[in-house]
């Protein structure tokens, strides 16, 4: 089953809030969030609002207190788990932070389980106060994705790792989890052999109903966490079930028949 990679956002798919907004509003300093946010782009803002943590008296251990206890569904950790037991190569690709990401992951106790986070860089500095700098520098090297944030455009990351695949020379599926309008450009990227899993009712989902013509991958749908494990584990098993067929096209494929009348498909809106 090492032939599957599964690709997980993080704000909203892994965690069930923003952690960006869920700390600032923890910490109580929400109004000034809220001033700041129409002047500078969003990295540069959650960089200051550090800043301001810091100046304040609010400490590296405060945050991290914080992050902690951030809500996540009872059922993502051991959907993440399971998968990483069938062999799954799993991935974060999230517009978060790598101080944020890996504080909650290290505690849930999963973060050994994921080769590789995409994410803007975050890190405590000498003086003891959380910075945060976007993935790239826009000013100097932007994407020039006009469906991406300036920061950060998910399409290319897919499109590397993609090419890190064909380079292994294995034939390797990818799963993609989210739920923001930022997962929409990656969902184009997937081939047909491919899964996106959209959340149901969040931007990514309204993007790929409005343009699913354009979605090559086998759209999945899930609402809550109980559903994510539901449909990730049935498309690991389906994945592996398809990579076994190309080697033994005479067997019959039952049982992912069965499995695939069971899985929700997002249809097209009429």
């Amino acid at each position: 089953m090492a032939g599957t990679v599964v690709v997980f956002d993080f704000d909203k798919t892994i965690i069930n809030v923003d952690s960006d907004n869920w700390v600032v509003d923890e910490l109580g300093f929400t109004d000034l969030f809220n001033k700041l946010r129409p002047t500078m782009p969003w990295n540069t803002m959650m960089d200051r609002m550090m800043g301001e943590l810091h100046l304040n008296g609010k400490s590296v251990d405060e945050i991290k207190q914080v992050l902690k206890r951030i809500p996540i569904h009872p059922r993502i950790v051991p959907a993440i788990k399971k998968a990483h037991s069938l062999g799954c190569d799993l991935r974060v690709v999230s517009d978060a932070n790598l101080f944020f990401i890996e504080t909650i992951l290290v505690h849930l106790g999963i973060r050994d389980l994921f080769t590789e986070i995409n994410t803007n860089p975050g890190y405590v500095d000498e003086e003891g106060r959380v910075r945060i700098s976007p993935y790239i520098d826009f000013n100097t090297s932007p994407h020039c994705c006009p469906r991406c944030p300036p920061n950060m455009c998910k399409g290319l990351i897919i499109e590397r790792i993609q090419a890190s695949i064909t380079k292994e020379g294995k034939n390797k599926r990818i799963i993609y989890l989210g739920d923001g309008s930022g997962d929409f450009c990656p969902s184009l990227k997937l081939k047909e052999t491919d899964y996106m899993m959209p959340r149901k009712h969040f931007p990514v989902w309204d993007l790929i109903c409005e343009n699913r013509i354009r979605v090559q991958a086998s759209v999945h749908e899930w609402s809550d966490g109980a559903q994510l494990e539901q449909v990730l584990l049935k498309l690991i098993v389906k994945a592996v079930s398809s990579t076994v067929d190309c080697k033994f096209e005479n067997f019959p494929d039952t049982a992912t028949a069965a499995h695939e009348a069971s899985l929700p498909v997002l249809k097209v809106r009429n």
